[in-house]
């Protein structure tokens, strides 16, 4: 079994705003990953944007510079 290690997530309300926000992270090289969304997290869509923590502050900068939504941000042990 792996260890786990704090982890996190950027959950969306809308699969369309998963999406946008994969694309655009890929594209900038924001460090993270599209996954589905933990159990430990209720989002509309499912989907969420799994990251370091210490990349927290850059995403949420990245997420309000190009005006996408998210519904929340969790930290987890994962």
């Amino acid at each position: 079994m792996r260890p786990r290690k704090p982890t996190l997530f950027f959950s969306f309300a809308a699969t369309v705003h998963a999406m946008e926000a994969e694309r655009l992270c890929r594209e900038a090289g924001i460090p993270g990953r599209l996954v589905p969304v933990p159990r430990q997290i209720t989002a509309g869509c499912g989907l969420a944007w799994m990251t370091e923590p210490a990349a927290g502050d850059r995403v949420r900068a990245f997420f309000r510079e190009r005006k996408l939504e998210y519904q929340g941000c969790d930290l987890i042990d994962f």
